[in-house]
Formats: C-alpha cells, sequence, structure tokens
C-alpha cells in the first residue's frame, strides 16, 4: 500500500521535536508528541488540552482519527473523553489533544511526551434514502446488550 500524502506545517512551539512518525513498521498509529513550554499537571477527573506542534492539509476523502495511547490508560487513566477525535480536511488549525485523567492520581505531561495516536482514515459520504419501513432483521430494535453478550 502506498502512503498517502499530507502536507504538514511545523508551528513555532514544535520546533525541535519529531514529527508525528510511526513507532513500528507494522504501527497503524503515529505518536503525537506534546508541544508545551511548561510541564501541564492534570489533576484526577482533569483535562487539558495540549498542543501538538503542528497543523495539517488533509486530502481530499480523509480524516486524521486521534485516538488515546493504551500504555497511558492502562497505567495512569489517561485517556480522550473524545476518541476518537477527528481532524476534518478543511482544518488548518494547530492538533491538539483533549487529555483526560480518568486515574486516582495527578499526572504530569511534559514537552515531548508521548501523548496519543493519530490514524489516517478515509471518509465516506452518505446519500440518505428515506423509506417507510426497514428491512427485518433476527436481531429487529434491540440494542444496548440485548443480544445477551458483553
Amino acid at each position: 500500500m502506498s502512503p498517502v500524502e499530507v502536507r504538514i506545517r511545523r508551528l513555532p512551539r514544535g520546533q525541535g521535536l519529531a514529527l508525528p512518525a510511526y513507532a513500528t513498521l507494522g504501527a497503524a498509529g503515529m505518536d503525537l508528541l506534546a508541544a508545551i513550554e511548561k510541564p501541564v499537571n492534570i489533576p484526577p477527573l482533569g483535562r487539558a488540552l495540549i498542543p501538538t506542534g503542528f497543523a495539517i492539509a488533509l486530502p481530499t476523502g480523509f480524516e486524521l482519527q486521534i485516538r488515546p495511547r493504551s500504555g497511558l490508560a492502562l497505567k495512569h487513566g489517561i485517556v480522550l473523553p473524545n476518541a476518537p477525535g477527528t481532524i476534518d480536511e478543511d482544518y488548518r488549525g494547530e492538533v491538539g489533544v483533549i487529555l483526560l485523567n480518568a486515574g486516582e492520581e495527578p499526572f504530569l505531561v511534559t514537552r515531548g511526551m508521548r501523548i496519543a495516536q493519530a490514524v489516517l482514515a478515509p471518509v465516506l459520504r452518505v446519500a440518505w434514502r428515506e423509506v417507510e419501513k426497514l428491512d427485518e432483521t433476527a436481531r429487529g430494535a434491540g440494542g444496548f446488550g440485548s443480544t445477551g453478550h458483553i
């Protein structure tokens, strides 16, 4: 599969930091780094918007999904409250990451820390077709645990 070219602009606060990159050949997500001047302390149940130090121009038909890092979630309770966050193809501002400390201890974000991951994904457009009735299925309208499987 060929890489998709995405234009990226490093902002002044991102100077000296690596651009988003894949940690391994098989990684789906690219690590995003905290582009902060001084450490940010996030108390338990607190949130903070952490800048990444770059802006992008996505090609038509793509979004950039911002997802939590599993290690931060498991070890510290650091999650993204809007996961996955979406960077739309027409957004040209700085990419930011909302971090939520769902843990029991304060969490200190430092400059250059890997705070999230980004996954490039295609976007399909919907063409709604309003109908009077939908086809029947075995599940029907059952939801929220109706299948008996957790």
